[in-house]
């Protein structure tokens, strides 16, 4: 996987400016609760070892934050190739992060990085194969969404 070159602060990386492994862990619980109470999202995750699951989220959030390289999970593409993600659950799994992201503060270059980071991944993840519930039309057009329009 190809992360984009992080921007890092004067006092390190975003990683180490958002409080390091504890807040990284505290924001993929967060992410894992909203999906689990989004009745669209949680059918791809009932068969899933969560502990594993958020394992492989810390260690890859990390990475993409400039923290440790720890992330030894398959290639993006591989892992999600099967389940036939749309893009609307893709965004919405998007906007879920920098939602939980915001819980705890990040600062908006945290925000902007992750964005982009979810941006570039998004042809990686919204899959072709699987059961199709997209809500792009299949374009794979759509983005994520943030700000989240206020309706």
């Amino acid at each position: 996987m190809t992360m984009p070159a992080q921007p890092h602060s004067t006092d390190g990386s975003m990683y180490e400016h958002i409080g390091g492994a504890v807040v990284v862990s505290a924001v993929v619980d967060r992410l894992y609760t909203l999906i689990d109470e989004d009745v669209l999202l949680r059918r791809y995750f009932a068969r899933v070892d969560m502990t594993r699951q958020k394992r492989h989220m810390v260690a890859l959030l990390s990475q993409v934050l400039g923290g440790p390289r720890q992330y030894k999970g398959r290639d993006l593409a591989e892992a999600h190739r099967s389940l036939g993600i749309s893009g609307e659950h893709y965004e919405q799994v998007g906007n879920y992060l920098l939602a939980a992201l915001l819980i705890v503060q990040a600062p908006h270059d945290v925000i902007d990085a992750v964005t982009e980071v979810l941006a570039g991944q998004r042809d990686q993840i919204v899959g072709a194969s699987g059961p199709s519930h997209t809500g792009d039309g299949g374009s794979g057009t759509a983005a994520v969404v943030w700000p989240p329009e206020v309706g």
